[in-house]
């Protein structure tokens, strides 16, 4: 899994940490109406597939999920995956 890494202009790498890290799964917490494929979403997919883990994107049933980031989860063999709530 390749990641361009985007930096500060201090010029340290940014990161992003998810909002629960439990066993062999990493989730992310959204409350949103629409998510698309953002540098959070694919830095901690980064990190779950160096970790052996799988990412675990929470968010409310009626949000959308834009195409992009469906790309993405098909494309990742199911290390991303969603949760609805």
């Amino acid at each position: 899994m390749d990641t361009e890494f985007a930096y500060t202009k201090h010029q340290t790498p940014r990161g992003a940490r998810p909002d629960a890290d439990v066993g062999d799964k990493l989730y992310l917490l959204k409350n949103v109406s629409e998510l698309r494929l953002t540098y959070q979403i694919r830095l901690l997919a980064y990190s779950a597939h160096s970790k052996s883990k799988k990412l675990i994107i929470r968010l409310p049933k009626q949000a959308k999920v834009h195409a992009s980031l469906r790309d993405f989860i098909r494309d990742s063999d199911g290390l991303v995956s969603i949760e609805r709530t």
